[in-house]
């Protein structure tokens, strides 16, 4: 990006147009015969004197000189910006339920992936935190551990698939896992967000106990439930007659899960809907937000010495062709 120290000297430009103005006028006025013959005809074989079209250069270099050193005087500098960011980042894990009822779609398109289209956009908010993903429904495993690599998170996000473990729903286990991946950590903050539709009914871990352990390791825990109010549509694949609907009662242990994320500090949130569930991962962001501090380093590198160089050139040019070349004669 190019500014300018004293911009006020590029006003001299006006003068520019003036001064060719002059040479045009000066110009017309050599047009005028200094002397009239009744006929030119014996004229017209004298060889022609080039030194004429030297004229022209002289005046476009002192034009060009002018520009340039009119230029310098307004001291054009180059200014290159530095950022500098420090953030202390937050190490996070989603901890997501994969068992079966999360097909039900009363969340468009289902829980499932609602839940995976939510998380993906909660990714693309963050600024240096280290995320990782457990998946959980009879057991639980994890999908990626804690990392800055955004665009292999996502990718394995899309990659996760209901059904690949037997079913159930090991909320524990679920968060002892995300634990196993955050004891370690060194982040400012770790936090644990748990999705779930249902209840505890697999592992051997309780939630509540895994939850002590969260808060030994300082870890907080944001608890979801995902789900409708009363019955929600279920999808049943039948092979004669196609796919079917039918209707499934939603039982989520609210409190169970309002238990967790009260004891380690988190917050408990019912997504009835998509909207909600977005709203719900929006406001965990604005909960925890990566302060990051940033740094402005400005240097100036000067570009007048060249248009002073190449000002000086032209008017060097000027004065050569004027005083050595085309020599003026003075009338008096």
């Amino acid at each position: 990006m190019i500014e300018f120290a004293n911009p006020i000297w590029l006003w001299a430009y006006l003068m520019i147009p003036l001064i060719i103005g002059v040479y045009v006028y000066r110009f017309i006025r050599k047009k005028r015969p200094a002397l009239l013959f009744s006929d030119t005809m014996p004229f017209n074989n004298l060889p022609g004197n080039g030194k004429q079209y030297l004229h022209w250069f002289e005046q476009l270099f002192f034009i060009l000189g002018l520009a340039c050193l009119i230029y310098a005087l307004a001291r054009p500098q180059e200014q290159l910006t530095t950022v500098e960011r420090n953030a202390e980042g937050i190490d996070i894990v989603l901890a997501l339920d994969i068992s079966s009822s999360m097909k039900a779609e009363d969340l468009k398109p289902n829980r499932f992936e609602a839940a995976r289209e939510v998380a993906k956009e909660f990714i693309d908010q963050r600024i240096s935190d280290r995320i990782g993903l457990v998946s959980f429904a009879m057991q639980s495993f994890t999908v990626c551990p804690p990392t800055l690599d955004y665009r292999l998170l996502k990718e394995l996000i899309n990659e996760v698939e209901m059904g690949v473990i037997q079913d159930g729903t090991a909320i524990g286990m679920g968060i002892a896992t995300s634990v196993n991946r955050l004891k370690d950590s060194e982040a400012k903050s770790k936090v644990i967000i748990l999705l779930t539709d249902g209840q505890n009914n697999a592992g051997e871990i309780d939630p509540v106990t895994a939850a002590d352990l969260a808060l030994a390791y300082d870890i907080k825990i944001y608890t979801i439930g995902a789900g409708t109010r009363g019955t929600a549509p279920y999808p049943v694949d039948d092979p004669i007659f196609g796919r079917r609907y039918r209707n499934i009662q939603v039982d989520i242990d609210e409190d169970m899960l309002e238990r967790v994320a009260e004891l380690t500090g988190g917050k408990y949130y019912r997504a009835t809907d998509s909207q909600e569930l977005l709203r719900i991962y929006q406001e965990i962001d604005a909960l925890e937000r990566t302060k990051v501090e940033e740094i402005t380093y400005t240097d100036y590198t000067d570009l007048y010495p060249v248009y002073l160089a190449l000002g000086l050139l032209f008017m060097a040019s000027h004065f050569l062709l004027r005083q050595l070349v085309l020599r003026s004669i003075v009338e008096v």
